[in-house]
């Protein structure tokens, strides 16, 4: 197989508990109430905003383990990651402080800004068809940085992007955390790529639903992480799924993951890789504990990499080291174009 880009999607893990509504108010230091405070679950559409007093209710899904994310512009964004559900959230909103980074313009920059935003596109939404329909309403706010040093292209934003897919029907509003590219050499160019990785919270809402849109929402969530991880939990192997297997040989999952279900999680072991499996030389990555290759619906080959050996995954196919699962091949190729929400068809 030819050396493949490695990218990683940030999720992260919060305890929830298994009630249905979550109620709180949002007040800021003057201890009067902020309405349209927006209060959502990252990555799902499980949304709301506060009203005229600062009030909101939230449903909750038990065992999901999502960040709850407290956001209104002018102010810093609230990340709650415990909390106890059966008392009402008292959130205290603190102004915003200026800290739009500096944008140095020199006469002999390397890349254009063009150059950049193509680059910025192609590894945050996409080349696949759900992608081309995907459009960030905002580019102007993201800034570009080029260390030419390290080789290293890292891009940011202070105000969240709103993304605006037309063929899944959603509009996301992404606050980008992290994005950045790892270059062999001094280059912009795709094939001097060596690992890429971006991560955020992000808030979706549904636009549109014809059947038509709804038809391809499942068939961008076949062979996508986000079914990957279900399975995974599930054990659910199947040629027309996905297969395990090295360069060579089928393998059989139970000799490579330990499966345990637990009250809230499914924890998952990895088990040793024979040495004669270990073949890591073409990934430009350290600290690995197993590495394998994927085949979906026997012809999307892709490969997953672990720096971790073990990790939990939740109800939603969310997971506690989601950057220390690495993917690369067909399944990386689908980033946010292709995003659907974590609670996607759970019903």
């Amino acid at each position: 197989m030819k050396k493949l880009t490695i990218f990683v999607f940030l999720f992260s893990a919060v305890n929830l508990f298994a009630q249905n509504i979550l109620k709180g108010k949002i007040t800021n230091k003057d201890n009067k109430p902020l309405e349209g405070v927006n209060v959502f679950f990252d990555g799902t559409t499980i949304s709301t905003v506060s009203d005229e007093n600062g009030n909101f209710k939230i449903k909750l899904e038990p065992n999901t383990n999502n960040i709850l994310v407290i956001s209104s512009i002018g102010y810093q964004t609230e990340y709650l990651t415990s909390f106890d559900t059966s008392k009402d959230l008292n959130v205290l909103m603190t102004v915003a402080k200026n800290e739009l980074k500096e944008v140095v313009i020199t006469k002999n920059e390397l890349f254009t800004r063009a150059q950049k935003l193509k680059l910025f596109r192609e590894y945050f939404i996409g080349k696949t068809k759900n992608a081309k329909g995907t459009i960030i309403k905002n580019e102007d706010e993201i800034r570009f940085k080029y260390d030419k040093d390290k080789f290293i292209f890292t891009a940011y934003s202070d105000k969240p992007l709103v993304i605006v897919n037309s063929l899944l029907g959603y509009k996301i509003d992404f606050e980008l955390v992290d994005f950045e590219i790892a270059f062999k050499k001094l280059s912009i160019a795709p094939i001097d790529v060596i690992k890429n990785y971006y991560g955020g919270v992000s808030r979706f809402e549904e636009i549109e639903n014809t059947p038509e849109i709804l038809e391809r929402r499942e068939k961008t969530f076949e062979g996508s992480q986000l079914q990957f991880f279900r399975n995974l939990a599930n054990e659910v192997w199947d040629k027309k799924k996905f297969l395990l297997f090295t360069e060579e040989h089928s393998l059989d999952p139970k000799k490579c993951f330990k499966v345990t279900k637990e009250d809230d999680f499914v924890k998952v072991d990895l088990l040793p890789q024979p040495k004669d499996q270990v073949k890591y030389d073409d990934l430009n990555v350290t600290g690995i504990v197993a590495s394998y290759f994927l085949m979906y619906n026997r012809d999307q080959e892709s490969r997953i990499t672990f720096l971790t050996d073990s990790f939990k995954i939740y109800k939603y196919g969310n997971n506690s080291d989601i950057e220390s699962v690495l993917f690369s091949g067909k399944i990386s190729e689908k980033k946010v174009g292709d995003m659907l929400p974590l609670n996607f068809n759970m019903k």
